[in-house]
């Protein structure tokens, strides 16, 4: 039996991952975590009758507490590089899907992770369709170097781009390199109107209320375009890549940044 935190349990994500590892064969919802709901009962925040658990405020006394294997963060980029280090520190495996965090933060945590000989788990986007996206993008950029993204959130999302989008980048770039694209001497007459530049690429973020998680990688050639997209239409969706993250996670000694790694060996 898998034992679980989840951090941040009174957000969206948070008490999705709730309900799914409560329903979920081989594990245990042992704690969850959530200053702006501390001391509510988790069951009335979930809408799940007969869990006996109420939300506490502090992660490090919650894993003393509770001595979790793995703890699930979806908090927010301002708590969650401190989150990973105090799970670390623990002895807990972190399993990390709140964006934000910085290629210095990722590295210092590798470090620890591999000191403490404990698994984690830090990924962008947890939708098993959303990784296959960037998979066949992957393939495609073989053949259609001129690439740009465009990801599109709901409105309360923090940072921007999206893990998903800054991910993809960075594979994208790994297999084409540095490419200057377009037209040499354009330029914005709104500033920012060609969206961030990465590598060359141009990454675009959209947040408008309706969305949950969107995004397309357009390709352009002679001729012809190719475009992927992937939608998650409900967080439900991101549930079966969190359980399966939890359960792989397990069976490593260091960090790995994507769940793709651990699933398409």
């Amino acid at each position: 039996m898998i034992k679980v935190v989840v951090a941040g349990a009174a957000g969206r994500m948070g008490q999705e991952s709730c309900r799914a590892i409560l329903r979920a064969d081989g594990m245990e919802l042992v704690g969850a975590v959530d200053k702006n709901s501390s001391g509510e009962e988790l069951e009335k925040v979930i809408a799940m009758d007969g869990v006996e658990l109420t939300i506490q405020s502090d992660l490090d006394t919650t894993l003393k507490e509770t001595k979790p294997d793995v703890v699930v963060d979806f908090t927010n980029p301002n708590v969650v590089f401190n989150n990973a280090q105090i799970a670390l520190q623990n002895k807990v495996r972190p399993v990390i899907g709140t964006t934000g965090l910085t290629g210095e933060q990722i590295a210092q945590l590798k470090e620890l992770a591999q000191k403490q000989q404990l698994g984690g788990l830090i990924v962008p986007n947890f939708a098993i369709g959303a990784l296959l996206m960037i998979k066949f993008a992957s393939i495609a950029v073989k053949y259609f170097p001129h690439v740009e993204i465009i990801e599109l959130h709901h409105d309360q999302k923090m940072d921007a781009p999206s893990g998903t989008a800054l991910k993809t980048a960075e594979v994208l770039a790994e297999i084409r390199g540095n490419m200057r694209q377009g037209l040499p001497t354009e330029f914005e007459k709104i500033p920012g109107s060609r969206g961030g530049d990465f590598e060359g690429m141009r990454v675009h973020s959209v947040r408008l209320p309706g969305f949950v998680a969107h995004q397309e990688v357009i390709f352009g050639g002679t001729g012809q375009t190719l475009t992927i997209r992937h939608d998650s239409i409900s967080r439900e969706s991101f549930m079966p890549g969190l359980l399966m993250g939890i359960h792989k996670v397990m069976e490593i000694d260091h960090l790995v940044y994507g769940l793709e790694n651990l699933i398409f060996e």
